[in-house]
């Protein structure tokens, strides 16, 4: 087993292999060797080091990186759930293994998902903890079982707390179904109505546990910390944002607060994410408090470096295009409604203060309702006043979210539907050029009947217009362009509008199979529903051996970046109703993989070997890799994502690209040769986003 810390990237015999740049220190990867020479390549960060490790046995445990819950005394504790990792380093796949978990003398069974052949698998399993009489820290003893065999034996440590103490919970994400957690600082007087709900993102580096422990426990509310996936995971972007919404909602779910009363703050990192899902939700919170934050990755960067604000490049206006949505200035004017408190220390050398000043400046253009704060002589912490402040949970007091019906002005941007799309009784629905900045500016009166206001790159919007009493004649008015009239049937009733020629006109809502909310794209988006990777067998020996070689990459990276696990299987395996309501991840081309004709039979993308096609432009040679989104067809809301190359030299291409590196943007599809290794965006063939209808068109795609 390979061992390495500050690497990004290891390649053994020419096979990748995740690394570990955080130098977190427990990664293992099962490798194989070869009589003779054996050539490792690492590629290094700070303070690398690496190690080969002979195992005993096998097939382990590693208990080096659990997931678990801070258990509370006399809680809810008997279905209790932990994450440990099984290495398999056999060449053979595992299936039918058991994890037993005992605990103080009561005991648990969890059936174990198959572990690829060579690789390792972070998986759940449950346990009891009702036989904890008192606080501390206990040893779970874990068992892996074939049957009755035991295979191996570890102890994975669990702490118990009392009761009104921080402590964890663990859940399964709806995103992959790995077991994920969340930090607690209960409320001080659990049973006071009305209470309220702040959420708290961490920075990096940091333990959502101990994000909560800063935490005093509140009077008049509930603390909840997310985890973005890791303690550095995603910035708060993709998949730490659906993290923060999934715990935002169970939040809401076990906690019950007054929906009136839902806070956001963080620090760091996680001030940087206040900004984000700030500015990406703003009907969400009542108000928000960024400490010790950034405002964008552009700026700021991070392990993966700076994300480019400009370029004259084409191609690479349509890669940063993809990524709009990061860019949490252009988006400055979606904090309107909410409150905004800026906490920074003045003496911060991390993270500037200059950030805070920056973000003070854009808000004193237009915004009515925001305290700037800062803490003289204060470094980047300061102690956990650097996020328990006073005065910042006072200015949250003084602020409650209203409900709909009393708001009748919306000032809402989003550069994507598929992240954001709501704002109270508005939805950006479809965009006339995807992925660029899309923003409406609505006026109701309930009285007058009438909506109107301006919109700018919308094709299709949707209103709620139940506030108007049903038979209500609403007339509704954008753009200073013709008016509508419309009916109000329910008090539920909504109306879709479309514009097409300089119009705008009532349309029937869209079909499940266009574009929408439920899924625009980009490429990275079937990562999001519990995905599973299929990888061809139907090539040569290299090609196959490729396919499979990257499967297993990018379960290793989804594992050390996003806490996460994966299914691998082969193309002979995939059947659509087996795995219907999944996402897709194909590696391969139409000659490699069987699941081509499956899932990809009608996509305006081909990948032939030796040949792409998109749309009606061809390009060749054996260079060529293609990364690319497709509806699954059925399917309300999956897609595929494929990973796909026109020869060998092609699929290593596809090796190169890190869509797991958070804020990175990915256009629906994209086309390169070999030489973007050292050519850069020069050798990008074609990117662009796919129309409503899911076809290419020249106004948003980029083609040499």
């Amino acid at each position: 087993m390979l061992n390495t810390k500050g690497s990004s990237t290891v390649y053994v015999n020419g096979t990748p292999h995740a690394g570990d740049p955080y130098a977190s220190g427990w990664l293992y990867i099962p490798v194989k060797l070869k009589k003779g020479l054996n050539e490792f390549y690492i590629r290094s960060g700070f303070g690398t080091s690496a190690a080969l490790i002979f195992p005993e046995k096998s097939i382990l445990l590693n208990t080096e990186d659990p997931t678990l819950p801070v258990l509370v005394l006399q809680g809810d504790n008997a279905g209790a759930k932990g994450a440990i990792v099984v290495i398999n380093a056999t060449e053979k796949p595992l299936p039918g293994l058991t994890i037993r978990a005992v605990l103080s003398g009561k005991e648990a069974i969890t059936p174990v998902p198959p572990i690829p052949a060579m690789s390792s698998r972070k998986v759940p399993f449950s346990f009891d903890g009702t036989g904890i009489a008192e606080k501390g820290k206990y040893d779970i003893s874990l068992s892996l079982l074939k049957g009755n065999s035991l295979l191996d034996e570890q102890k994975a440590p669990v702490e118990v707390v009392a009761p009104g103490q921080s402590y964890s919970n663990t859940f399964i994400s709806d995103i992959d179904g790995s077991l994920q957690y969340y930090g607690v600082t209960p409320q001080s007087s659990p049973n006071q109505s009305n209470a309220a709900l702040f959420l708290s993102v961490h920075g990096a580096g940091v333990e959502a546990i101990g994000q909560a422990r800063a935490y005093k426990p509140k009077d008049w509310g509930t603390l909840v910390a997310a985890t973005n996936r890791r303690p550095r995971g995603f910035n708060w972007e993709d998949w730490g944002r659906l993290d923060a919404q999934e715990v935002l909602a169970i939040a809401k779910n076990n906690f019950k607060p007054d929906p009136r009363k839902i806070y956001l703050t963080g620090h760091s990192m996680g001030g940087h994410g206040t900004w984000y899902l700030g500015a990406t939700y703003p009907d969400q919170w009542a108000a928000i408090a960024p400490c010790a934050g950034y405002p964008t990755l552009k700026e700021y960067g991070s392990h993966d470096g700076k994300i480019p604000d400009s370029t004259a490049s084409v191609a690479e206006q349509m890669l940063l295009r993809a990524g709009n949505q990061s860019d949490v200035v252009k988006l400055a004017e979606n904090y309107r409604p909410l409150g905004v408190y800026i906490f920074h220390g003045d003496s911060d050398r991390v993270v500037s203060v200059n950030y805070a000043r920056q973000m003070r400046k854009v808000l004193a253009d237009f915004h009515p309702d925001f305290t700037y704060n800062e803490y003289p002589g204060g470094s980047h912490w300061f102690g956990d006043h650097s996020v328990d402040w006073g005065p910042l949970f006072s200015f949250f007091k003084s602020h409650t979210i209203l409900p709909d019906s009393a708001v009748n002005h919306i000032d809402f941007k989003t550069s994507s539907p598929g992240i954001s799309s709501t704002f109270r009784w508005a939805t950006i629905y479809q965009q006339e050029y995807p992925l660029q900045f899309s923003r409406v500016q609505l006026s109701r009166s309930l009285a007058g009947k009438t909506i109107a206001g301006k919109t700018r790159n919308v094709a299709l919007l949707k209103l709620a217009v139940g506030a108007f009493a049903p038979g209500a004649d609403v007339r509704i008015t954008l753009d200073s362009l013709n008016t509508v009239s419309y009916t109000v049937k329910t008090g539920n009733d909504s109306i879709y509008l479309a514009k097409e020629n300089n119009r705008w006109n009532v349309a029937a809502a869209p079909v499940a199979e266009q574009k929408g909310p439920h899924r625009y794209g980009t490429f990275k988006e079937p990562f999001n529903h519990t995905m599973v990777f299929v990888y061809g067998t139907r090539g040569s020996k290299a090609e196959n051996e490729w396919g499979a070689a990257k499967a297993r990459y990018d379960a290793e990276t989804w594992y050390y970046r996003g806490n996460g696990a994966v299914d691998i299987i082969t193309d002979k395996e995939y059947a659509t109703g087996k795995y219907a309501g999944r996402g897709v991840i194909l590696y391969g081309n139409a000659q490699t993989n069987a699941a081509w004709p499956l899932l990809l039979s009608d996509a305006p993308v081909q990948v032939q070997r030796d040949s792409v096609k998109v749309g009606s432009k061809t390009w060749t040679g054996d260079d060529l890799a293609a990364y690319f989104i497709w509806p699954v067809k059925g399917s309300f809301n999956t897609s595929v994502a494929v990973i796909s190359g026109t020869g060998l030299k092609g699929l290593n291409a596809a090796n190169a690209n890190q869509y797991f590196a958070g804020g990175s943007g990915f256009p629906d599809y994209m086309v390169f040769r070999l030489d973007m290794l050292h050519k850069g965006s020069e050798a990008i063939e074609a990117a662009g986003f796919f129309n409503n209808e899911w076809q290419p068109e020249e106004k948003n795609g980029f083609a040499k």
